[in-house]
């Protein structure tokens, strides 16, 4: 398990390393074009040391990528704000959002798939205003500008929803534990506003929600949620993430993605269909 920054970095190096090879370079021949010692592309290559995203650039140049989505992917990875002159727009949070937040932003925001099991809230990306100040507020440390801080992590949360906006859209597959809609987050006003919220957001077609219902009793996510991050092309960048208390731990290794893949599509089993859950939505909102 690793920390954002530390599997930003190695799966930045695996693809710059592929680039290099697709491109007919050895890393000395690499190094030349870019006014380096060997050794530096060796390391930036195994992700021992870190780079700055201005020698990112140096290197695609050198390697001649032109695909400008997989330049902005890498880019993400290199930990860069500004991308080709547009500054993403989390840059304008910065100090207010912990470095692994941002982590899982940026890759989010280049991300074509998004799996997701919830035992406790609804999904960031499927909350409504006051949902998303309801759960932020049980998480913002108290102080004199805790309500700045509030008004600011709301809107981040907000902001993060366009990428089932954008074109294409992520593809977001979400399975629900029945627990989380039956918690009061913000009372029953606001549960009930979330609630229909969820169900027009199932009638999106890049959208899959499923409902865990309890009667599936025990199940293999009981011992807590996860997110399972896909991109286009670039299978290898392929992550899941855990969020702790306190940080975010992320799980590269193929050995854990096959089995954390594997124990979403048997969730998705367990639960009730697209169409069920659809159907059960709406008995919830009928009695709210």
């Amino acid at each position: 398990m690793q920390n954002g920054p530390a599997v930003r970095r190695r799966k930045l190096g695996a693809e710059l390393r592929m680039l290099r090879t697709g491109a007919g370079l050895t890393s000395g021949e690499a190094a030349r074009l870019v006014g380096w010692h060997q050794s530096k592309v060796s390391r930036v290559e195994t992700g021992a040391s870190g780079v700055k995203p201005a020698d990112v650039r140096l290197l695609l140049d050198a390697y001649g990528l032109t695909d400008r989505q997989l330049r902005e992917l890498i880019m993400v990875l290199a930990g860069a704000d500004d991308m080709g002159g547009r500054h993403h727009w989390s840059h304008a949070y910065r100090g207010v959002l912990p470095p692994a937040y941002r982590d899982f932003i940026s890759l989010e925001s280049q991300a074509s798939t998004m799996r997701t099991l919830e035992t406790s809230v609804v999904p960031g990306l499927l909350q409504t205003p006051a949902y998303a100040r309801a759960v932020t507020r049980a998480a913002v440390r108290p102080g004199d500008d805790a309500e700045q801080r509030l008004d600011a992590l709301v809107a981040v949360r907000l902001a993060r929803q366009d990428v089932l906006r954008s074109d294409p859209p992520l593809k977001l597959s979400a399975v629900l534990d029945e627990a989380v809609l039956h918690r009061q987050v913000g009372g029953p006003e606001v549960m009930a506003g979330q609630l229909e919220r969820l169900a027009q957001a199932a009638r999106l077609p890049q959208v899959r929600l499923q409902v865990l219902p309890f009667a599936a009793g025990a199940h293999i996510g009981i011992t807590g949620p996860f997110v399972i991050l896909s991109f286009p092309r670039t299978s290898d960048l392929d992550v899941v993430v855990l969020d702790q208390l306190t940080s975010s731990l992320y799980l590269e290794q193929k050995d854990d993605l096959r089995a954390y893949s594997e124990a979403f599509k048997t969730l998705q089993g367990h639960a009730l269909s697209p169409e069920e859950s659809m159907d059960f939505l709406a008995g919830l909102g009928d009695g709210a």
